[in-house]
């Protein structure tokens, strides 16, 4: 089988880990050649955005992908986010509520627990493994990643056509072609290009993302040893946040410390301030200066007494270069029914892009690379063919995605609110939920039992 993947994101390098490594689990002698093309001129390209949560859903995908050794690397590059959300008042940054997932899910905190790791660090791990399998591979057994190289479209080439040039799949095969004039052909294609997928935009041209008129603004905040021991505990300590005033505004707000692995060295406090919809507009929200957006964010906190408990500290003094605003964009409900195709599939940010606030997009693409890697597999084997493959792909991802894409987006329009009594209402929620664990399992737990 050849399987083209354009994009080498996490999705993208999951699925390529993936179908290496369970072709040598299967024992199976047939021909795999995987090629991952990228856009980004080589693997130093610095990654935009920041740190990421790794949930239980995205671990499970890692340690049926990666080989044991590869995993090893993920858990020593990354630390313990535990398994809760915190929501805290703006008085004393107390509690409010805490939705622990292990006790709403009935799993043991491991296999719910979240991972803290850095994007660069945690691409540079899936290379180094995709690059140690390939390296282990039995003859016939091919994988490569090529850089620099902007997909520009594919081309679905007839069964005809295809047994014509001796490809040994019904379905024919896929042309991918790239801005350098060059192309690859395949069996499948896999789009995992991102937000602002060319192969969506192919594949499915009706299916745009939608402008949610809500702007993020992110920065981060250097921790020294002397910096941590003026903060309260949970500022530094890796867990989840959300502080919740009664009016308007929100912050998000968790730590990534350092690790001891290889060049893992950078710690820092991350905060997210979900700007309240209508207060500014977002073409002056892109122009504004990493010092206006700053001050921005301290204007909309500066009347929550919590600024006296180190929140102040971490917005004033943050590293100035790592501001940025986030827009936030998402598809909209992926329809039931579409035109099905046997050559090419989609997963990712290319195919159910979401808003950050529910936490969960990549590790809804991780997910998606463990599905398919099963699905393809079946397909080498015989056991199915492309088709029904991509369809029951389809099928199970639209299904979990959907819900992903639907709660992240009610986050992010419940935080941006300037309702007054919907923010009041939203307190009584959140105390109700700490004090009835049925009311807390179906509001703010429910993305625990769809994880």
């Amino acid at each position: 089988m050849r399987v083209i993947i354009i994009g080498a994101g996490f999705g993208g390098l999951c699925l390529a880990n993936g179908l290496l490594q369970r072709h040598r689990s299967d024992d199976d002698d047939m021909n795999m050649d995987i090629q991952v093309f990228e856009r980004h001129s080589g693997p130093d390209h610095d990654l935009a955005g920041y740190g990421l949560h790794v949930d239980g859903d995205g671990k499970k995908a890692l340690r049926h992908c990666l080989d044991g050794d590869t995993y090893r690397r993920f858990l020593a590059a990354s630390t313990p986010a535990g398994s809760k959300w915190a929501f805290r008042g703006t008085r004393d940054l107390g509690t409010i509520a805490v939705r622990d997932d292990s006790k709403i899910s009935g799993k043991p905190e491991e296999e719910v627990e979240r991972r803290a790791v850095h994007r660069f660090e945690f691409r540079d791990i899936l290379l180094k493994g995709l690059r140690k399998q390939g390296d282990e591979a039995a003859i016939g057994v091919k994988v490569q990643v090529h850089w620099g190289k902007s997909f520009v479209r594919y081309e679905e080439i007839s069964r005809a056509d295809a047994n014509a040039n001796g490809n040994e799949f019904v379905n024919g095969s896929v042309r991918a072609y790239f801005q350098d004039g060059t192309s690859a052909e395949g069996d499948i294609l896999v789009g995992a290009d991102g937000s602002k997928s060319l192969v969506r935009q192919q594949r499915f041209p009706d299916l745009k993302r939608e402008d949610l008129g809500i702007a993020i603004i992110c920065g981060r905040y250097q921790l020294t040893p002397d910096r941590v021991k003026k903060l309260p505990d949970f500022m530094t300590d890796g867990s989840l946040n959300n502080i919740v005033p009664r009016g308007k505004g929100w912050l998000f707000l968790a730590s990534f410390p350092h690790t001891e692995f290889e060049n893992v060295r950078e710690s820092y406090t991350l905060w997210a301030y979900v700007v309240p919809k209508g207060d500014v507009d977002m073409n002056t929200i892109k122009q504004m200066t990493p010092e206006k957006m700053r001050d921005l964010v301290l204007d909309g906190v500066k009347g929550w007494k919590s600024t006296e408990f180190g929140l102040g500290r971490v917005i004033k003094d943050v590293d100035l270069t790592t501001i940025s605003p986030i827009i936030l964009k998402s598809m909209p409900v992926l329809p039931k029914d579409w035109n099905g195709s046997s050559k090419v599939v989609l997963l990712g940010d290319s195919i159910h892009n979401m808003t950050p606030m529910a936490g969960v997009g990549a590790n809804v693409a991780l997910r998606d690379a463990h599905l398919l890697t099963d699905t393809l597999v079946e397909v080498q084997n015989g056991k199915t063919n492309m088709t029904e493959a991509i369809t029951k792909y389809e099928v199970e991802m639209k299904g979990y995605a959907n819900a992903a894409v639907a709660l992240s987006r009610q986050i992010a329009q419940g935080a941006s609110s300037t309702s007054t009594v919907q923010r009041w209402a939203f307190h009584g929620l959140l105390r109700l939920a700490q004090a009835c664990p049925l009311v807390m399992r179906h509001t703010i737990g429910r993305g625990a039992l769809e994880d």
